[in-house]
């Protein structure tokens, strides 16, 4: 027997609440915003978001988990991290991309830099568990010789992400106006970024 409609709609009161700061978020930072607006984006009174998540760090939290689990899932489905290749790079920017555009507000929330201070332990863990098998693809790249040995793990997690997240934040910005053609371009000279170029090692130049 279906539950009575009072207790589905209070089933999913979390993750309307979810849903709304996101957007909220999104959209005004995280600093500047107050817990009232969101209730009212998800239709719940103030009371009823804080006996779902005692406290604004608590939901910044929710927010950030629910969203890079979301963003891992999408990068990562089906995907084998353990056969680094140009495909592979190709086939995980395209995903990126695909998130990007079918969710823009989780990016935005994403590539935001203040909500690092409200982080706990289990939402770092969540962004370990994606940042880490990246990370062991590229040492594993580097290893057969196809990516940049010289480079970092680290270094080049940032060269790809930040050219990807600087590309959409001026497009957002209105800076720039992108189509896939310019995307396939930036795909390419991201890689080459970070590819091996066994000629010019040991050339200053």
């Amino acid at each position: 027997m279906p539950a009575p409609q009072h207790l589905r709609n209070e089933d999913n009161k979390p993750d309307r609440i979810i849903k709304a700061a996101l957007e909220v978020f999104a959209e005004h930072g995280l600093h500047g915003t107050p817990v009232p607006p969101i209730a009212r984006k998800a239709g719940v009174g103030v009371g009823t978001l804080y006996r779902y998540f005692e406290n604004k760090e608590a939901l910044v939290n929710a927010v950030f988990r629910d969203t890079k689990q979301r963003l891992k899932d999408h990068l990562t489905d089906g995907v084998d991290l353990n056969e680094p290749s140009r495909a592979l790079f190709n086939e995980l920017w395209d995903r990126l991309t695909g998130f990007a555009r079918q969710n823009p507000a989780a990016f935005r929330f994403l590539e935001m830099q203040d909500h690092h201070a409200y982080l706990d332990n289990d939402s770092r863990q969540i962004e370990r568990s994606l940042l880490v098998p990246i990370g062991m693809m590229i040492l594993q790249g580097q290893q057969n010789g196809l990516l940049n040995p010289q480079l970092r793990a680290d270094i080049a997690i940032a060269l790809f992400w930040g050219g990807f997240v600087g590309i959409f934040k001026a497009e957002a910005q209105g800076y720039l106006t992108i189509g896939d053609a310019d995307l396939l371009t930036a795909r390419d000279a991201c890689w080459q970024a970070i590819r091996h170029h066994p000629k010019s090692e040991g050339i200053t130049q």
